[in-house]
């Protein structure tokens, strides 16, 4: 792994972990669910792309993101099939209360869609300095 690959995956954590922030405290200051949901979502969709960046992956949409995520990892064993999920629901979820007319997205989905994102980030974290380490290592 190169210094340019860890920089990205850097920047791309860090955008991961911004948007977790920009989530709770939405969550804490009375926003709106909407939006909890869409800070949440992305903040799983960077920290996705900074696992791609470990395998010199990378798509422009966010479908194809999710794919190359189900391809690399979760097909392959290296992340559960939950992560899948929760990534796929939160994307669902997303799109619907993005796109879709008179959708109202209750509160206790953000909070259950936050809750879920941050432990899927974590463990995309937790993956990922161990990539690092072993890069360093080689």
């Amino acid at each position: 792994m190169n210094e340019g690959m860890k920089t990205l995956i850097i920047y791309r954590i860090k955008q991961s972990e911004q948007a977790i922030k920009d989530a709770d405290i939405l969550l804490d200051m009375n926003g709106s669910p909407r939006s909890v949901v869409n800070r949440a979502y992305y903040g799983m969709f960077y920290s996705c792309l900074a696992l791609l960046v470990t395998l010199g992956k990378g798509s422009s949409k966010h479908s194809g993101v999710i794919g190359l995520f189900d391809a690399e990892f979760v097909k392959k064993g290296i992340f559960h099939k939950e992560m899948s999920r929760a990534l796929h629901q939160a994307f669902d979820l997303r799109q619907m209360s993005d796109y879709r007319e008179l959708i109202e997205v209750d509160i206790d989905d953000a909070k259950e869609l936050l809750q879920g994102a941050k432990k899927f980030i974590d463990e995309v974290k937790e993956y990922i300095l161990k990539e690092i380490n072993e890069s360093i290592k080689e």
